[in-house]
């Protein structure tokens, strides 16, 4: 007898302590608090006993993912992804991806293998970035770069869209003097995350944007990360070939189609889909195969911390195209092991900048079930 899927249940959890809030750079005026614990958890249950785990669905949605899903084949990922992307297009951002990560989850379990190697990845630690909040200041960004660089991480990504062009700059530029060949640094604009022409804080120009990735082409920047409006694909492809530095993006788009469009017209060296966006891993994977057949680069999207993150994690392991893992991390306030909280024994950086992959079946984590304070199943 084949595995069917036996019940959906979306778990609420405590929140442990506020550590604290945080402005963000890509919505000036917005505000990001971090806590311990809290957030949802999406449980799919097997007839095999077996449970898998994932992001918190949107609950709007648990009644369509329970009528999709129960009773089916969990290893029908692909039908399942194409039912969830049918209902859940409409929303701001993808509410069910928690269900295909949950599924992917129950199937590495089923399968006794971590998910890395079932999609037969060949790393067995992965190299993480520490991404900023904050834009900050160029001499804090230095100081900040110092000590991420002084516990062994490996690459630093700046938010870098201050008023005027010539901070932008000196921020690289003090950066670069103060870590020097210890890290790579890469640098976000921020400037795709509308999909309009409007957004909060500076917005760059063509004529901005190019000047910019010049200058940090110049300086040895590893790469540059949206300059413009997410559909601004010829203009992009216009900055993409003016400079050696990799342009990188894509986090806020979400259909595969646009990728193909990226691909196809040398939008971007780096893309960065993101399964919170899209229709979770099982859209990435798709996506890293185009990519690697257009001789491209995939470094994903943070995932939303705790257990998209994971997921992300192991498909970077899974991947020869993808040098880093993001990874959300400017404590104090938001150091990456908040958002790993939920977990019984989170993966950790070490001190050479690496996380070592989970070795247990499907995402080789476990739960901390001490936090739940609320079952919904229907």
């Amino acid at each position: 007898m084949r595995p069917r899927i036996t019940d959906v249940r979306l778990l609420r959890l405590r929140a442990l302590q506020e550590i604290g809030t945080l402005d963000t750079a890509w919505d000036l005026g917005g505000r990001m608090t971090i806590t311990t614990g809290g957030g949802s958890v999406t449980e799919i249950h097997s007839s095999e006993g077996v449970i898998g785990i994932g992001p918190g669905v949107d609950p709007s949605l648990l009644s369509v993912v329970r009528r999709i899903v129960i009773g089916a084949d969990p290893f029908e990922v692909e039908q399942h992804a194409a039912a969830l992307r049918y209902y859940a297009l409409g929303m701001p951002y993808n509410g069910a991806t928690g269900v295909d990560v949950a599924l992917w989850d129950l199937i590495g379990k089923l399968s006794g293998q971590p998910l890395y190697k079932l999609w037969g990845g060949g790393k067995d630690k992965v190299a993480a970035y520490a991404s900023t909040i904050t834009l900050g200041t160029p001499e804090e960004r230095a100081e900040f770069a110092t000590r991420v660089a002084d516990d062994g991480w490996r690459a630093v990504k700046l938010r870098l869209h201050h008023p005027n062009f010539e901070d932008d700059i000196r921020t690289m530029e003090l950066v670069q003097d103060a870590v020097g060949d210890r890290m790579k640094i890469m640098v976000d604009a921020n400037q795709a995350q509308s999909s309009g022409q409007w957004q909060p804080g500076v917005r760059w120009d063509f004529r901005r944007a190019l000047e910019t990735a010049r200058a940090l082409d110049q300086l040895g920047c590893y790469w540059l990360e949206e300059p413009l409006n997410r559909f601004a694909f010829a203009d992009l492809a216009r900055i993409n070939a003016a400079v050696a530095m990799p342009i990188a993006g894509g986090e806020n788009n979400r259909n595969v189609h646009e990728f193909v469009q990226m691909l196809e017209d040398n939008v971007y060296d780096v893309l960065q889909p993101e399964s919170m966006v899209l229709v979770g891993i099982t859209e990435l994977r798709k996506i890293y195969t185009m990519a690697e057949a257009h001789g491209k680069l995939v470094v994903p999207h943070h995932g939303g911390r705790g257990l998209g993150t994971i997921a992300h994690l192991h498909l970077v392991a899974s991947w020869t195209n993808a040098p880093f893992l993001e990874m959300f991390h400017e404590p104090p306030i938001a150091d990456y092991r908040y958002g790993f909280s939920i977990l019984t024994e989170p993966p950790v950086v070490d001190k050479d900048g690496y996380i070592a992959m989970p070795q247990g079946p499907g995402l080789g984590v476990e739960l901390n079930y001490d936090l739940v304070e609320q079952v919904i199943s229907a």
